[in-house]
């Protein structure tokens, strides 16, 4: 697969990751993740002010074939959700890495060390 961002983290369970300013960090779901799913029809967000711990569960999206649990990346507290999602879920399976979910304020930035580069996402998503 061609076109993963470089400067993203990715999890195992399909997950992107950005590190912000305030070390806030902006959550998706890759490429990959919305190809397999099909086509979004809604978004579960997670609760403002929820306190997450990393692989915790979060968020679900469903799609026209099944639904999917969404894990945060890193402990903290829930900042931010695309409200704009709510109406256009769809706009996830047209434009994946523009498309953030949510927002977690990290307790421990360096938690997003334990995701992998582009380059190791794209050889578990190959194999």
């Amino acid at each position: 697969m061609s076109g993963l961002p470089e400067d993203l983290k990715y999890a195992m369970t399909h997950e992107w990751a950005r590190l912000e300013d305030d070390n806030v960090v902006r959550v998706g779901i890759t490429d990959f993740a919305q190809e397999q799913l099909g086509d979004l029809v809604y978004i579960e967000m997670p609760e403002l002010g929820r306190k997450v711990k990393a692989g915790e569960q979060c968020a679900v999206v469903e799609s026209v074939k099944t639904a999917s649990d969404l894990f945060s990346p890193v402990t903290g507290e829930i900042v931010a959700v695309n409200v704009a999602l709510a109406d256009e879920p769809e706009e996830v399976n047209s434009s994946p890495y523009q498309a953030w979910l949510f927002c977690v304020k990290a307790d421990n930035p360096p938690e997003l060390d334990l995701l992998m580069d582009a380059d190791a996402y794209r050889l578990m998503i190959e194999q």
